[in-house]
């Protein structure tokens, strides 16, 4: 194959580090990140390339601040309040110029977490459940009562399918397998069931062999019972246990705290460019209670602050603006509050939004802009331009790319669903091949692979080059005479769930 000589090093190096598939650098093979790599692209700033040592000084910020803060960076918490300090001081720093408006925007959300979680299956058998954020608390003590599962195939997303079957939950704690169900939801509608059906509790077991770490219904609803997770091995075993005639007596304790607390948007906008065709760039800043989130979502972080750092902002045909968001991790609330709070001039503005969400381990993923996404909604004209331009940058260093679907688990779900923006972004995966630790206290700076940040990052500048030069002549403008400002705010979609190892866009071809 004939090589770009401009990229023939690029190449050399990226071609080392996804060797037969694989994103981590190979033993002997010669990889050096110290090169600094332009494919004359470069924005600008103070040097205009990506620089490695600055991609590794930033997740190693992110780490210590987690380790000095309870192990994690989640909303509502220490860690995050420290990492929005982080981030903020260290936009300043960057902006010697004062090229930028800086802000925050603070907003309230609720706050859940667990302080007691149990289930014992007889009195020799005890699970670890996982938790289902906003799920309502058992008295405590618990509760205890007979195991009820579903007869047969059934799906049911209903009391009255549940009546269907045949099954009796009355008071008794209900097994059911999670499925997706009308409503878009693949835990709130089992919930609901089980409510519905007279169950005083439900555990619901997983619908794939992936490990789940826990999943949230975004919101608490008095149509919903206690509720927690187990893995797809322990339902199944259950399920045969209550099948061949076993009765089994279930305790099941669990007690949620829930309160509303501030936290913020971490906002940067270049004061030079025109502000009728703004690009708008972000990553959300918290992490889950589990872990220090360096990867989810520090990798993003790290990678948009760096295109902060290197942005020549003497060079803008149009406006650019940064966002770091709170909230993420407990249903995408932050960006959400800051679509829900946009003028109609301002959404007319906005030529489109690119979302980096787990950008440091895994495959290569580009978002796909052209197909129908699993929630049945086609991308907005210009998310395809989107992709080709990041798919060019990958082809042209011979990176193999894979597809990334949009399934609304991440940020860019209120631009797309509720704006109709044009959409796209870089996603590395969340299955356990691409990334073990996802959601989990071992996604520390460790589970981070530099080579395939640094690469991203320089994706990213690439293909945000090209916007902030040609981005209004090659993206199509979305006004909001089709989305008025009383309709956004009166139809909002039903809130979905994030679920860890499916809220994130994982979901591949």
């Amino acid at each position: 194959m004939l090589v770009n000589p401009s990229k023939s090093l690029l190449t050399g190096l990226v071609f080392a580090a996804v060797a037969f598939g694989s994103p981590r650098p190979q033993p002997g093979l010669d990889i050096d990140l110290d090169i600094g790599i332009d494919l004359g692209f470069g924005l600008g700033g103070k040097s205009g390339r990506v620089d490695k040592a600055q991609l590794d000084n930033t997740l190693k910020s992110l780490a210590k601040i987690a380790s000095e803060n309870g192990g994690n960076r989640a909303f509502g918490l220490p860690g995050f309040d420290a990492s929005a300090d982080f981030i903020e001081n260290t936009l300043r720093k960057f902006d010697t110029k004062k090229a930028f408006k800086i802000w925050r925007q603070p907003f309230e959300a609720q706050f859940t977490q667990v302080t007691t979680h149990r289930l014992n299956v007889t009195e020799a058998e005890s699970y670890v459940p996982q938790t289902l954020n906003y799920s309502p608390s058992t008295p405590v003590g618990g509760v205890s009562a007979e195991l009820a599962i579903v007869p047969g195939d059934a799906q049911p997303c209903n009391g009255e399918e549940l009546a269907a079957t045949g099954a009796d939950v009355t008071g008794k704690i209900l097994l059911i397998e999670r499925g997706s169900c009308p409503d878009g939801t693949t835990f709130a509608g089992k919930v609901k069931t089980a409510k519905a059906g007279g169950a005083i509790a439900t555990i619901i077991f997983n619908s794939q062999d992936a490990f789940i770490t826990g999943g949230t219904l975004t919101a608490p609803n008095p149509e919903y019972v206690p509720a927690g997770l187990i893995q797809r091995a322990q339902g199944l075993a259950l399920r045969e246990r209550v099948l061949a005639g076993e009765k089994l007596v279930v305790e099941y304790e669990q007690i949620q705290i829930f309160e509303d607390r501030t936290t913020v948007n971490i906002i940067a906008e270049t004061k030079a460019g025109n502000s009728e065709n703004v690009i708008m760039l972000g990553a959300h800043l918290d992490g889950v209670q589990a872990g220090p989130g360096v990867n989810d979502d520090g990798s993003g972080t790290t990678l948009i602050l760096e295109l902060f750092r290197t942005l020549d902002t003497k060079r803008l045909k149009n406006k650019v603006r940064f966002a770091w968001w709170g909230a993420e991790e407990n249903g995408l609330l932050g960006s959400q509050h800051f679509v829900q709070n946009l003028s109609s001039d301002e959404i007319n503005d906005l030529l489109l939004y690119l979302n980096f969400d787990m950008v440091g381990r895994g495959y290569y993923g580009v978002f796909d802009g052209r197909n129908v996404t699993p929630r049945g909604l086609t991308p907005a004209p210009g998310s395809d331009v989107i992709e080709d331009l990041f798919r060019k940058f990958f082809e042209s260093v011979n990176v193999p790319v894979t597809r990334a679907n949009f399934t609304g688990g991440s940020d860019y779900h209120h631009f797309m669903e509720d704006l109709n923006k044009p959409v796209g972004g870089l996603h590395t995966g969340t299955g356990v091949d691409q990334d073990p630790c996802y959601h989990q206290a071992c996604d520390g700076y460790d589970n981070v692979n530099q080579t395939q940040l640094y690469i991203n990052t320089l994706a990213a500048q690439t293909v945000l080059t090209k916007l902030v030069k040609d981005g209004a002549d090659i993206i199509p403008k979305n006004r909001t005479t089709e989305f008025p400002k009383t309709k956004l705010l009166l139809n909002l979609p039903e809130p979905l769930e994030f679920v860890p190892g499916c809220g994130h866009d994982h979901d591949q071809v």
